[in-house]
């Protein structure tokens, strides 16, 4: 038998979560004295509390530990719970690698300081477009993303089999206010027959404007400085933006770290 003091030596613990595992019946002592209230404890209970330890390290609260712990809790409903915080730690690293990106590109934006892309003033032709739209919660790149890469992959499927309709340049995304949320606009400028089957698409004819653009070089998802340096520049020269912006995939290889895109921020009209 060991004294509490000793158990908790080996076991790793300190004295006073043993007693915090006794108080909630997680690991009770194998045998408290009456007289003293002193608390002993089994070597064989050294296992019980490795897996306490174990299962704790995880990421399992107390409650839960408790359940897998439980004589009558299935192998099955063990494996569960296990593949349930697989799942949630898959998700934490997900997050923190996409965060980890975010800080790389900021870092490579302060270190580049002033040397940005040139920005372009241009005149942007009025163009017919068929296209897919989808809402998403606000204009953060979390918020973005998910919803216009399966937006963009959906339009991809279906353009081949919409007949009547001829292709005639590159994706274009572009964005729209709507309250707090973002209408996303997945499109392709194309000739649209009148008879056409447009397999679900929508045309839609956007007005030319003259835009502000600047090429963004590298992953979309790390497009955000690009964004803030037209912004700046536009403010810097006096101009206002007008909308929507748009994102012209002009080269999109294999390697997203490789990808070409156009920014245009259109402008409006000094009164």
């Amino acid at each position: 038998m060991f004294a509490i003091g000793d158990f908790a030596r080996h076991g790793r613990v300190s004295v006073r979560m043993l007693r915090h595992y006794d108080a909630i019946g997680l690991l009770r002592p194998a045998h408290v004295d009456e007289a003293t209230g002193y608390r002993n404890y089994d070597a064989a209970q050294l296992a019980d509390l490795n897996r306490i330890v174990a299962l704790k390290d995880l990421g399992f609260n107390l409650e839960q530990v408790a359940t897998m712990l439980a004589d009558e809790i299935s192998l099955v409903e063990v494996r569960a719970m296990l593949s349930l915080r697989r799942a949630e730690l898959e998700s934490a690293v997900a997050e923190s690698v996409a965060r980890l990106t975010q800080v790389e590109s900021r870092l490579r934006s302060i270190e580049q300081g002033d040397d940005v892309p040139a920005v372009v003033v241009k005149d942007l032709a009025a163009a017919r477009f068929v296209e897919l739209t989808s809402t998403a919660a606000s204009f953060t790149p979390d918020d973005i993303g998910p919803v216009v890469h399966p937006l963009c992959a959906e339009l991809g499927r279906r353009l081949p089999e919409a007949t009547g309709v001829r292709p005639a340049g590159r994706l274009t995304c572009y964005y729209e206010a709507s309250g707090d949320e973002v209408i996303v606009h997945a499109a392709v400028p194309a000739a649209v027959d009148s008879d056409a089957s447009l397999n679900g698409l929508t045309v839609v004819d956007l007005p030319g404007t003259r835009a502000a653009t600047l090429v963004h070089r590298g992953r979309i998802d790390e497009v955000l400085p690009s964004w803030q340096a037209l912004a700046r520049w536009i403010d810097d020269n006096g101009h206002r933006s007008g909308s929507p912006s748009r994102e012209l995939y002009l080269d999109c290889p294999d390697d997203p770290a490789a990808w070409v895109t156009e920014l245009q921020e259109p402008l409006l009209l000094s009164e």
